[in-house]
């Protein structure tokens, strides 16, 4: 068997077009990144194009105001008796639990508010002291008016 017959016998058409597809592709694609490539030249030539891409990062945050109120005082107290109680280098997780075993008020929110004011502070170990100096000046000046305030009568 020889020529068209051939052919047709062994899927010779769907080998060509297919082989076909894969040259013209090929050839689209080898245009598509020659008819490209000077911008990708330029980009060696001058690098301060690619760092115009990512601009800088100039804006500092402003550091987060924490307002702390009378009930964190009183927690912040109790939990200044709770480190007492620990040694000078203390785990979070101990103390979150002593806190919840004591039947402190959201433990976990009230922790967070003195790690954020930098009573409880990170040692390079992985364990945390307390800043009892910081914890007097912090919370001996908020809620004075609150200590003196009368509680509102209900009717």
């Amino acid at each position: 068997m020889y020529g068209i017959e051939a052919i047709n016998a062994n899927n010779g058409w769907a080998i060509s077009v297919v082989g076909i597809s894969i040259v013209f592709s090929g050839l689209v694609m080898l245009s598509l990144v020659i008819s490209q490539l000077y911008k990708a030249i330029e980009l060696f030539e001058n690098p301060q194009k690619i760092k115009d891409w990512f601009p800088e990062k100039t804006k500092t945050p402003e550091p987060e105001v924490l307002v702390i109120t009378a009930a964190h005082k009183e927690t912040a107290k109790q939990y200044a008796l709770l480190v007492r109680t620990m040694e000078d280098h203390f785990s979070l997780p101990r103390l979150l639990r002593l806190a919840q075993v004591s039947g402190l008020k959201d433990p976990h929110t009230n922790l967070n508010v003195l790690l954020k004011s930098g009573i409880i502070i990170p040692d390079k170990a992985g364990l945390f002291t307390w800043d009892q100096d910081l914890f007097i000046d912090t919370f001996s000046s908020i809620g004075a008016d609150a200590d003196n305030a009368e509680e509102p009568k209900g009717n």
